[in-house]
């Protein structure tokens, strides 16, 4: 049985190389990025927190990872912030990712919420939305 390796940092590097590679997604956008200098310009999706969490099998070593992504946008309302939160969705929910290291087994939806930054000028957008990423240490 092969040693368990943590499978945060690579579902987070699958997730942001699958997103820039869609050209739908990176047209709503101005980034992916799992950070960004102060000014981005608006909108674009920042890979967030996670947890990782033990899933092992009588045979294998497992990990349930749950990544959140972080939508942002200054257009007035939701809709901007909402249209690139469904392609995420369309992207990732119970798509296949190639991760290194580990045999993805599945993606599932688990949350989104919308917000809005109550700091001046109170007209930012916000969309956590949440994906748990089952995977298998590779033999």
């Amino acid at each position: 049985m092969p040693i368990a390796a943590s499978a945060d940092g690579p579902v987070q590097d699958a997730v942001l190389a699958l997103l820039r590679a869609d050209t739908e997604l990176m047209a709503l956008v101005t980034v992916v990025a799992d950070w960004v200098k102060e000014k981005q310009p608006y909108p674009y999706v920042k890979t967030g927190e996670s947890v990782e969490t033990r899933d092992n099998t009588h045979d294998s070593h497992g990990s349930s990872t749950v990544i959140t992504l972080h939508v942002w946008s200054q257009y007035r309302g939701y809709s901007q912030a909402r249209a690139i939160a469904s392609r995420l969705r369309a992207l990732l929910e119970h798509r296949p990712l190639t991760i290194v290291g580990h045999r993805h087994v599945a993606t599932y939806f688990v949350s989104q919420q919308t917000l809005t930054d109550p700091e001046p000028p109170g007209d930012i957008r916000h969309i956590p939305i949440s994906f748990r990423v089952l995977t298998e240490v590779q033999a």
